[in-house]
């Protein structure tokens, strides 16, 4: 080995472990980095020829980074109610396009501390918009999965839901007298007065309260007859004048329990009426609810024993219409929007993407990376499936750096830097005697 191969070798154990400094101190800098891979300095043997008879000449160095992507980070707090990490395989889908861009490339972080931007959308605190699959009203994935949108949080600004069920209890007193001369629609009609009735609101599909008034008359020995009206304006339903939308009769066994709703074969306990909403007045459309008033040979409806008539419970389901009040996700993906009336509604799915090789992946700044060859393409499916991990809502993935380790790593590259700039000057003082030589 020559002198000047000396020199040579030294100045290559110079810039190794300056690149091994540099990637030292990027790890250390990120330590904090929510999602970070730590890099790692690998080093090679760098020959510059061979001598033959199996003498080595000029034997030097080269250094090379390399990040172990797939190393998990540890579980952290979340920031925000939109914060998630990954659990196992697989990376958040984001781009670096603003929404509405011409194009948006894809690129792949694990990254998850997403919040959203002054428009709604999600984007973590490199500045990556959050990718996902836009659900239908049913909550249903597109056909076409390549189909990713941005994931904007204020899309919907609130959800009401109309009534379709009215479920009630209570007690019919036993000892009333019956009513031998009522026809249907008198009690509506005001030429006789109810025995028992109460008023109770239901839920149009704007999300307004309705109310309708259930009224009930003894008729016979254990037979009662009901009439539903409706006590909203009258111009919304246009006719009959006196709001009656349903009517009917219903028996009791000897027991007091519910026999039968209108005669029903089989014996039922349920009624449907239909609000006739006149569309030109309300905006609304007809309006169907089935009335249930118990299980046939039960008493945990309407019942009829010698207590006095009370209604003892009464339950519709829909809502008033709701401002939304925050997003919540779910292990597998689902964000679900929440509103002040008590609904939810699940309005995007978030993917997982992920690698035949995922340390093949290219690095790019944000602590994002890019497919490369040696990664293979990326397979964008749900979480939980097909090898993907799942997402852990509320919570964000460390940095994988081991300070310990890297003020180590710091401590031997700098020793390992020193002994490379003392063989370029010992090669020097070396040259230096060769050319004094008289």
């Amino acid at each position: 080995m020559s002198l000047y191969g000396a020199l040579q070798i030294g100045v290559a154990g110079l810039s190794a472990n300056s690149a091994a400094l540099s990637v030292a101190s990027s790890n250390i800098a990120n330590v904090n980095t929510v999602g970070y891979k730590a890099g790692t300095s690998n080093f090679a043997t760098l020959l510059a020829s061979s001598a033959g008879a199996g003498q080595i000449e000029d034997a030097g160095v080269v250094a090379s980074e390399s990040q172990n992507v797939t190393a998990q980070g540890g579980s952290l707090a979340g920031t925000s109610q939109t914060s998630m990490s990954i659990k196992g395989n697989g990376f958040f889908v984001v781009s670096d396009q603003a929404p509405g861009a011409a194009s948006q490339d894809q690129l792949y972080t694990r990254a998850g501390n997403f919040s959203p931007d002054a428009n709604g959308n999600l984007v973590n605190a490199a500045g990556y918009y959050l990718q996902g699959w836009k659900l239908d009203t049913s909550g249903n994935l597109p056909a076409d999965r390549s189909n990713l949108t941005n994931v904007n949080i204020s899309d919907f600004s609130g959800s009401a839901s109309a009534s379709t069920e009215m479920t009630l209890q209570a007690n019919l007193q036993a000892t009333t007298t019956p009513d031998t001369t009522y026809a249907a629609g008198d009690m509506a009609a005001g030429t006789t007065t109810a025995d028992f009735n109460r008023t109770i609101n239901v839920y149009d599909s704007q999300g307004g309260s309705e109310p309708l008034n259930v009224a009930y008359k003894k008729t016979g020995a254990n037979t009662w007859a009901y009439e539903v009206t409706y006590q909203g304006t009258q111009s919304n339903i246009g006719s009959p004048a006196n709001g009656l939308i349903g009517s009917g009769t219903m028996t009791f066994n000897s027991d007091g329990t519910l026999a039968n709703v209108n005669g029903a074969a089989p014996a039922s306990g349920s009624a449907n009426v239909t609000i006739p909403f006149v569309t030109a007045n309300s905006g609304l459309a007809p309006q169907t609810i089935a009335i249930n008033m118990g299980t046939p040979g039960s008493s945990d409806g309407v019942t009829q024993f010698a207590n006095p008539s009370t209604l003892v419970n009464s339950s519709v389901d829909g809502a008033l219409f709701g401002s939304l009040t925050g997003v919540t996700v779910d292990t597998s993906g689902y964000v679900t929007a929440n509103f002040s009336n008590g609904l939810s509604q699940k309005v995007y799915k978030i993917p997982v993407a992920t690698f035949a090789n995922a340390d093949g992946l290219t690095a790019v700044s944000g602590n994002a990376y890019t497919v490369s060859n040696q990664s293979g393409t990326a397979t964008v499916g749900e979480a939980n499936l097909g090898g993907a991990g799942q997402i852990d809502a509320d919570t964000l993935e460390g940095s994988t750096v081991d300070l310990a380790t890297e003020f180590t790593n710091l401590i031997t590259t700098q020793r390992a830097y020193s002994a490379s700039a003392r063989i370029v000057t010992t090669a020097d003082q070396m040259l230096q005697t060769l050319e004094q030589i008289q």
